[in-house]
């Protein structure tokens, strides 16, 4: 069983030659059902900002608390 998630970042984010701006929301899917889809270290929601935006989420230093999700089903 899966959970869809839309992940929305709460406002604009300059590390390290990174941006994260609230523009760059992604839908990602959880292989495991779950509450939370920061469960397993971001993983879906790294390999999601790289493939689209080019977006270096580690790099960053990102966590839980620069964003909002909601689940989609």
């Amino acid at each position: 069983m899966s959970k869809v998630f839309r992940i929305t970042p709460k406002a604009v984010r300059r590390v390290n030659g990174t941006v994260l701006t609230p523009e760059m929301t992604v839908v990602v899917t959880c292989k495991m059902h779950t509450s939370d889809p920061f469960y397993n270290g971001a993983q879906e929601i790294q390999e999601a900002y790289m493939r689209l935006y080019g977006y270096d989420y580690k790099k960053a230093g990102c966590n839980k608390g620069y964003f909002d999700y909601e689940a989609l089903d």
